[in-house]
């Protein structure tokens, strides 16, 4: 139980704004062993760390975050005050310092994510075993699958725990996300019996927690890290 992976859901989220350089370095000082972030790919194809769709929630701007290009995105202030950040930077900033899990959001995100991992192994002295790679997207998982068989995949899910464990095996997939509804403790030892491991969300409460951890689940992802 000691031994439960501490994930940031977004950075640090409850303490500073979500996918934001800021939140990152939140999660960091706290001490985390992991952080997880969601990626779109912008207009000019670049990877922005964030979270929705479209822009209206978080920021000053609206519309769909894929129809934007990088400088309009830039111009824009998260919770008036935050940039959206590259996957680039959010790289620059973890610098080895923990896991990251990039989360595969937006449409098309797959190819951009395998080059930037590739290039951070080759060049950046990163390991593949320092990302994880998830996704609701079963064609996007699939198609990291078929780049790089190298890159470890994590597979989401809100719903069907059978459905999500049948395509990880598809995809050769080393953890399976569940929200953590999903979860017993005899799920949790029946799916790392089948060989992964269970990393759930979004566990923010003391009791749940609590009770979580009381079902061996290898990593828990928190917007409140230091509550871990």
């Amino acid at each position: 139980m000691n031994n439960i992976q501490k994930i940031g859901h977004r950075g640090a989220k409850g303490h500073v704004a979500e996918n934001t350089l800021e939140s990152i370095q939140k999660a960091l000082d706290l001490g985390v062993d992991g952080i997880e972030i969601d990626v779109h790919l912008c207009q000019t194809g670049e990877l922005v760390v964030f979270h929705d769709f479209t822009l209206e929630r978080l920021t000053d701007g609206f519309g769909e975050i894929a129809m934007k290009s990088l400088e309009e995105l830039k111009d824009l202030k998260v919770h008036g005050q935050f940039k959206i950040p590259t996957l680039l930077e959010v790289l620059d900033v973890i610098d080895k310092k923990c896991i990251l899990n990039i989360e595969l959001k937006g449409d098309r995100t797959a190819f951009e994510v395998c080059k930037s991992i590739q290039l951070h192994t080759e060049t950046k002295d990163w390991s593949f075993k320092d990302f994880n790679v998830s996704s609701f997207n079963h064609e996007e998982l699939t198609t990291v699958f078929n780049i790089n068989k190298n890159i470890p995949l994590a597979v989401l899910t809100e719903g069907n725990l059978n459905v999500a464990l049948d395509f990880a095996k598809s995809i050769n997939a080393k953890a399976i996300h569940p929200e953590y509804h999903l979860l017993t403790k005899e799920s949790v030892l029946n799916i790392q019996d089948l060989g992964y491991k269970v990393n759930t969300w979004t566990v923010n409460t003391v009791e749940d927690i609590t009770l979580i951890k009381s079902f061996g689940v290898d990593g828990i992802i928190s917007d409140f890290p230091d509550r871990l």
